[in-house]
C-alpha cells in the first residue's frame, strides 16, 4: 500500500488484506537499514484476526521514498504524520531496536495518538559501537557483517531455523544489504545520538509491553528491563534465547507476546 507523506511516496505492507482504518490499527517499525519484510509474520497475524495493519518502510528504506530522517524526534513525528495521511485516530505501536524509540518517542510526544506500545529489543538509549559507526560511514560491507553478527543471537549463527535449508543470519544481511548507500550509517547516528529515553518513558501513559532477548548483545537484558521499569504500566516478555533480532530467531514467541498484550486492544 502506497500513502503520500509529507509530499513522498511511503510503502507500509498491509498483511495481505486491504487497509481498513477504522478496525484497531497496529504499525509496526522496523530497526536501522531494515524495511517492512521483518515482520512478515507479526504483521500478517494481526490483519487477518480483526484488526488493520501498516508494516511501514521508513522514509529512504525499502519502498519508500527518501531522504531518510537523521533523528529520532524527527522519525517520531513523521510516523504521527504517517497515520494522519492514512486516516487514522489512535493505534497501536511496535517498534524493534531503533524503530523501538521511534515507537516510544513517538508515544511520548503525541499521546492521544497511542493506544498500546510495544517495544522489543529496546533501552533508555542504544549506544553504536564506534568501528561500527565508522564503517558505516564508509558504506563498508563490513559494517552489514558486524550489525548481522552481533544481532543475531548465538544459536541463530549455528542454524535453528524452522524450516530446513533456510539462513537465519544470512537472511538478515542480505536484507541489509539492500539499504541504500548512507542508510544505515544515518540510521546508527540517529540512534547514537539518541538521549531522550528515560524522559519520553515518563510521558507515556498508554500500557506497554518490552520485549526481550536474554542473549541480546545490542541492548542488553538488563537495559531492556531499566526501560520497562520507567513507565508507569508495563509488562515484559523475556525470550531466553534469543538475542537483539528476536522477531526472526523467536517469531512465534514474539508473536505469542504481541499476541497476548495487544490482544486486548483488538
Amino acid at each position: 500500500m502506497d500513502i503520500e507523506v509529507d509530499g513522498a511516496r511511503v510503502f507500509a505492507a498491509t498483511g495481505g488484506r486491504p487497509f481498513d482504518p477504522a478496525l484497531p490499527v497496529t504499525v509496526f517499525v522496523h530497526g536501522a537499514a531494515f524495511d517492512h519484510t521483518v515482520w512478515k509474520l507479526q504483521a500478517r497475524y494481526f490483519a487477518w484476526h480483526g484488526g488493520s495493519v501498516l508494516a511501514v518502510d521508513l522514509p529512504g528504506h525499502g519502498l519508500s521514498e527518501g531522504p531518510p530522517r537523521g533523528s529520532i524526534p524527527e522519525m517520531a513525528d513523521w510516523l504521527v504524520a504517517l497515520l494522519d495521511a492514512a486516516g487514522v485516530g489512535a493505534a497501536n505501536l511496535v517498534g524493534h531496536s531503533m524503530g523501538a524509540l521511534v515507537a516510544l518517542e513517538a508515544a511520548a510526544r503525541h499521546g492521544a495518538r497511542v493506544r498500546r506500545l510495544a517495544l522489543l529489543g529496546a533501552a533508555p538509549a542504544i549506544p553504536v559501537n564506534d568501528l561500527l559507526l565508522g564503517k558505516s560511514a564508509e558504506d563498508d560491507h563490513h559494517a552489514l557483517e558486524l550489525l548481522t553478527g552481533w544481532g543475531y543471537g548465538r544459536r541463530a549463527h549455528y542454524g535453528v531455523h524452522k524450516m530446513p535449508g533456510i539462513w537465519m543470519t544470512g537472511g538478515g544481511l542480505r536484507t541489509l544489504e539492500r539499504a541504500a548507500p548512507g542508510v544505515l550509517h544515518t540510521d546508527l547516528v540517529a540512534t547514537n545520538d539518541y538521549r531522550g529515553g528515560e524522559a519520553a518513558a515518563a510521558a507515556v501513559g498508554c500500557p506497554v509491553l518490552v520485549v526481550i532477548g536474554g542473549r541480546d548483545l545490542m541492548t542488553p537484558a538488563k537495559r531492556g528491563h531499566a526501560l520497562a521499569g520507567m513507565f508507569a504500566d508495563s509488562s515484559t516478555v523475556v525470550l531466553p534465547s534469543a538475542g537483539h533480532i528476536m522477531l526472526d530467531e523467536e517469531p512465534d514467541a514474539t508473536l505469542d507476546a504481541l499476541r497476548d498484550f495487544l490482544g486486548e486492544a483488538q
